[in-house]
């Protein structure tokens, strides 16, 4: 599992800017059913605009799929090269339960791969290493280092047919179904 390492800001008692969190991720989920896939929170807000006034670490909360009405999640994402597990051992049902989601995708979204699904956000994406593809309901690409994506509440999934694990920081605000 990669590590995540994160600096968070904040101020001091006296009202200067300082780094508040100095550590590595501290929620960090291996997705349930899903073999070698985790999910490391960074950071979370629960409403726009964001109330930078809090000192609580916001990414210590039970893992969701989709962030809360108004909020947005930040965290990155490992993916496991698919040849070390098989595709037919991904339980969509128990991943998208592990996360908390109650986005269930139908059996019709999973016949082209177990990870089918959509968001109700807007998400951008990073590539940080490994590469993915990203498999449309219509069509897929292949994701490289540095690609970015922005996935706008579609129905998506996440294949890795490469050799290592593939790791990509994730962005995710609350938005109106796309449906």
């Amino acid at each position: 599992m990669h590590k995540v390492r994160r600096y968070v800001t904040g101020l001091d008692e006296a009202g200067r800017s300082v780094v508040t969190f100095d550590d590595y991720a501290q929620n960090t989920l291996e997705i349930g059913g899903w073999p070698g896939a985790y999910i490391s929170e960074v950071w979370v807000t629960s409403a726009s605009p964001a109330d930078n006034r809090e000192d609580e670490d916001a990414s210590l909360r039970p893992i969701r799929h989709d962030p809360t009405p108004g909020g947005s999640i930040f965290r990155v994402v490992e993916i496991p090269p698919e040849k070390s597990f098989g595709p037919d051992e991904i339980d969509s049902s128990a991943a998208f339960e592990s996360i908390g989601s109650h986005n269930k995708p139908s059996e019709d979204d999973t016949a082209r791969h177990p990870s089918m699904h959509f968001t109700e956000s807007v998400d951008y994406l990073v590539i940080i290493s490994g590469e993915m593809h990203m498999l449309m309901e219509e069509g897929e690409v292949i994701l490289r280092q540095g690609d970015c994506i922005v996935q706008r509440g579609t129905k998506h999934a996440w294949v890795n047919r490469g050799d290592v694990p593939c790791v990509m920081a994730a962005v995710l605000i609350d938005a109106k179904p796309s449906t």
